[in-house]
């Protein structure tokens, strides 16, 4: 609030005059008007009955001098109801401490209001972070748990083909059973069939070369059919057995990959469940936290505005205090003004009196 300050433009009274106190006037200022106004036209002439002019100025002194009083006094009047109104004006100013207060308490409010909103804020950026972790693990959980059961459909079908095989083995091992069953049903009727025309053989002395024994050549054709047949049989069932042995080898091992197998899906559909829960565990916190923190939002941006009114408010009570303080503050200045100068014509008043006393 700006005060222009008033200006006043005052002479002082001033006593001039010829020689010898002859024609001898006193200027009056021009801010003397009414009850301060000494005399009656513009100047005060002095003649030759200088005793009646100067009981005359006397008289009119002593009246000026009762209007200086009463102007002091209500100067002291209007000084006091100045103290008067300072002293309630610092009282209301006072009351203003409860404001203060409570501005400080809602301050440290929303300091604390902060403090929560940021940790909120790290919650849920934590939590973030740890639903991401999660899903990552999540995703490499079900590539690997697809990777296994990717490696057990192929350990299935080995094992399906392992089982064609051990099955075709059995079947050809029958079909050479078979076989050599027919080839020796065959081998003996062979043999009967060689017996027969050997019994019904007349015996002839014929003068010729001895003929080999046919008992013989039988016996070594049996004899060459049975170890072939014996070898062929033997490495039949060597090979059978070989193979037997691999099939129950590789389905050894493929049951106890199998079973690991089985047990690590156990193991990975259980971390899947328990990742799963503490998925939907982390997710349901977050909403919950998001939540909090748009009520926490709402309700300190309220009391946030509502503050700034009170502020508002208070900064406006304060500017016009102020300003009523220092238009308070010119007036008693002013008055101040008009009370040394009055002080100064009173003292040029009794000068001039004294001067005229000694003459």
């Amino acid at each position: 609030m700006s005060f222009s300050s008033a200006s006043y433009s005052r002479k002082t009274m001033s006593v001039y005059g010829g020689a010898g106190g002859s024609d001898t006037r006193i200027s009056r200022p021009s801010w003397v008007h009414g009850g301060l106004d000494l005399t009656d036209a513009s100047d005060f002439y002095f003649g030759d009955n200088k005793k009646a002019t100067m009981q005359n100025l006397n008289y009119r002194l002593a009246s000026y001098l009762e209007k200086v009083r009463r102007l002091e006094k209500e100067n002291e009047q209007l000084e006091k109801k100045i103290r008067e109104w300072y002293k309630s004006r610092t009282v209301v100013s006072h009351d203003f401490s409860k404001y203060l207060d409570i501005i400080k308490d809602l301050q440290d409010k929303i300091c604390v209001a902060s403090k929560l909103n940021t940790k909120n804020v790290l919650e849920i950026d934590n939590a973030r972070l740890a639903v991401d972790d999660f899903r990552m693990k999540y995703e490499s959980e079900l590539s690997m748990r697809m990777a296994v059961e990717a490696d057990i459909a192929g350990l299935r079908r080995l094992l399906d083909d392992s089982n064609l095989r051990r099955m075709e083995l059995e079947s050809r091992c029958e079909g050479l059973r078979e076989e050599l069953i027919v080839l020796k049903k065959d081998h003996e009727e062979e043999l009967a069939l060689l017996k027969k025309p050997v019994e019904s053989q007349v015996n002839v002395v014929v003068d010729a070369p001895p003929t080999s024994d046919l008992n013989e050549a039988m016996k070594e054709i049996r004899d060459k059919y049975e170890s072939l047949i014996a070898k062929n049989h033997t490495e039949i069932e060597m090979w059978y057995n070989k193979k037997i042995l691999e099939v129950e080898h590789d389905v050894k091992r493929y049951s106890e990959d199998l079973k690991t197998s089985n047990t690590e899906i156990k193991e990975l559909k259980s971390t899947f469940q328990r990742l799963q829960i503490d998925l939907e565990s982390h997710l349901s916190m977050k909403a919950s936290l998001e939540e909090t923190l748009s009520e926490t939002h709402i309700r300190y941006g309220a009391q946030l505005t509502s503050l700034q009114e009170v502020v508002s408010s208070l900064e406006a009570q304060l500017s016009q205090i102020h300003g009523d303080m220092v238009s308070n503050g010119q007036e008693y200045s002013i008055l101040l003004q008009v009370k040394t100068r009055l002080e100064r014509e009173i003292a040029e008043y009794r000068r001039l009196l004294e001067g005229e006393d000694e003459r």
